[in-house]
């Protein structure tokens, strides 16, 4: 069996365990969450999806938009947007992962990296309260933002030709995708930052496609796993999402070619610092009125 096929038979192995433990949550949870808006989340979850398998990220309008529509609590947030992007994911990786003939080591490195990254992330976000993951993610998504213009004004060089990665570079790849798996767990995405990776690493862009989409798919299993084994999510929107999501994926597929990326992808950079102002805002607000309730009471 060659790598690639080790690779799909992983993915669809670790699809058909998430689904199990996803709806065996929801079976637990619905209940208590009869008040989630479930098509609003879909709708938005579908078309964040659509976005993120034209490689400009899914989290960042997840994230903007359920904050704005008060969709989903925000202690819930970085599970729900993980569980949501696992399904999503794997579609993605398993129609892209034959786009480019990646160097295997390169490829499996960085992705297991990246889930050990999530797995050490996820045991220690899914513990923070509500006003840590806002400051987490408020700052997380700056960074994330400067990346994405920094990128547009091509202050960043266009990378290379490699298809793999070697010595020095190899290991500041295998700390970057760690780096980039725990951030997932904050509800960061991981694409921007590891498709900016490869490109200052010099290797040829279209390899950041098959990495970053095959790092999130397997590295959701492992984080997700944490979170929906804590009840830390909203299965609800999770399991609207994971309808919605690989649908929108297959159409990305067809549509792709009549797309402007450019025009998208600034958008979503727009997207991704107005939710950190918001969220740091959100956190500035409550930090500023619990001295206030401390006086009253």
């Amino acid at each position: 069996m060659s790598m690639l096929h080790i690779l799909q038979a992983g993915l669809l192995a670790g699809g058909a365990v998430f689904i199990a433990m996803l709806f065996n949550a929801w079976r637990k949870q619905r209940a208590q969450e009869a008040q989630t808006k479930v098509w609003s989340i879909a709708l938005i979850g579908g078309f964040a999806n659509f976005c993120d398998a034209l490689g400009v990220g899914s989290f960042a309008i997840k994230t903007a938009a359920y904050k704005q529509l008060n969709l989903v609590d925000d202690k819930l947030l970085p599970g729900t947007l993980n569980a949501q992007a696992t399904l999503a994911t794997v579609a993605q990786s398993l129609l892209f992962l034959t786009a480019v003939n990646v160097d295997s080591t390169t490829l499996f490195s960085l992705i297991a990296a990246a889930c050990l990254g999530a797995t050490v992330g996820a045991r220690f976000v899914a513990n923070l309260d509500r006003q840590m993951i806002r400051l987490i993610m408020s700052i997380a998504l700056l960074i994330v933002a400067g990346l994405m213009f920094a990128g547009r004004l091509e202050l960043f060089p266009l990378g290379g030709e490699a298809l793999g990665l070697s010595g020095t570079k190899l290991l500041i790849g295998i700390l970057g995708n760690f780096i980039f798996g725990a951030l997932m767990t904050v509800g960061i995405g991981l694409y921007a930052p590891c498709m900016t990776m490869i490109y200052l690493l010099g290797m040829n862009p279209l390899a950041a496609f098959p990495i970053m989409m095959c790092s999130c798919a397997f590295l959701c299993f492992f984080s997700a796993g944490s979170f929906i084994q804590r009840g830390a999510f909203n299965s609800r929107a999770s399991v609207a999402v994971a309808i919605s999501g690989p649908i929108a994926v297959l159409a990305a597929v067809f549509i792709v070619k009549s797309m402007d990326l450019d025009t998208l992808a600034w958008l979503v950079a727009f997207v991704v610092l107005y939710t950190a102002v918001t969220m740091f805002r959100s956190w500035q607000n409550d930090r500023s009125a619990q001295p206030e309730q401390a006086v009253s009471s």
